[in-house]
């Protein structure tokens, strides 16, 4: 008879394990609570978007204790150029490690917008870098270690990326759609094995990326925003964010988010100093992994440098 201890176990493993083939076999992007203010990192047309030469950093800690759960980071870096400040150039860093496989990508975004009004404006951009892929099979508790699919470790497997997207903004509105990589590309290693070529299945498929938002003045000590983020990976559910967040003084985020049958997020911010801005969020699975785990934590930091006195104006919400 199984006890509940080697019950417990296996379950960690086999979720560790589904977790582990998920990623190699789907090469689903990561995924962010504070979506709402690392929108670069899957919208190039985002570039130059907040009129001030502004840097982003993000760190996720996924199912907190348990053995291979994810790990992101990212780096944002974007400014407005050209005479009348109707393009913009970035640059966005990510680092995702999830069991025995670490996926870096660098990649530069560029944008160009139109106005369309005195307070509509539309952006497209463009996103172009590469993508590395290391898959470490020593880290595995193989049950045969002489099975020839775990033979031949992934590499510094190198691919291209190109993405592109639409952002549509005014003061108080914003939508975007992307596609941060079109490249549906296949990291492999091979092996001569009985004559016959042995091949890892690592697949990277487009991720189709929803988001959008709007901001009400409730009073003038208080604003809210609703914000929702739709993300589609063929392979995979369809992910859903829906969240809330309240703005008090222009300096003190609340809110909370919701992901469709996955977890439930209480968010907070700090406008620091109009230059600098800190968030944290925390997530509590709706799913049975929480049983294994002590829930998902992010920290997000931003800071702006403003090259133009008459930039200086309240925070911008997104």
């Amino acid at each position: 008879m199984i006890n509940l201890k080697t019950y417990r176990n296996c379950c960690l493993f086999a979720l560790v394990f589904l977790s582990v083939i998920c990623t190699i076999s789907a090469q689903q992007d990561s995924q962010y609570t504070q979506y709402m203010y690392n929108t670069q990192v899957v919208n190039p047309a985002y570039a130059g978007n907040r009129e001030v030469l502004s840097f982003g950093l993000l760190g996720r800690k996924q199912w907190v204790n348990l053995e291979g759960s994810p790990e992101t980071g990212t780096f944002t870096v974007n400014s407005p150029i050209g005479l009348y400040d109707n393009m913009g150039l970035g640059l966005s860093i990510v680092y995702d490690k999830i069991g025995p496989a670490t996926e870096s990508n660098v990649v530069v975004d560029y944008s160009y917008s139109v106005n369309l009004s005195y307070s509509k404006k539309l952006s497209m951009g463009l996103k172009a870098g590469l993508d590395m892929l290391d898959v470490d099979y020593n880290k595995l508790n193989i049950f045969n270690p002489n099975d020839p699919n775990f033979q031949n470790n992934i590499d510094n497997k190198l691919q291209p990326q190109i993405g592109a997207g639409l952002y549509l903004n005014t003061n108080k509105f914003y939508a975007g759609i992307s596609v941060p990589n079109f490249l549906n590309t296949k990291h492999f290693d091979e092996s001569s094995l009985n004559n016959q070529n042995t091949e890892s299945i690592a697949i990277e498929r487009l991720h189709y990326y929803f988001i959008t938002g709007y901001v009400f003045d409730l009073n003038e000590h208080l604003k809210f925003k609703p914000a929702t983020l739709l993300k589609y990976v063929s392979g995979s559910p369809l992910q859903w964010d829906l969240s809330a967040n309240f703005l008090i003084n222009e300096k003190f985020t609340l809110g909370a988010s919701y992901r469709w049958s996955a977890s439930i997020s209480a968010l907070a911010g700090f406008q620091i100093s109009p230059n600098f801005f800190a968030g944290f969020a925390y997530d509590y699975q709706s799913t049975d992994i929480e049983k294994y785990s002590d829930g998902s934590y992010e920290v997000f930091l931003r800071f702006d440098i403003f090259n133009k006195s008459d930039r200086i104006v309240t925070p911008r919400f997104f």
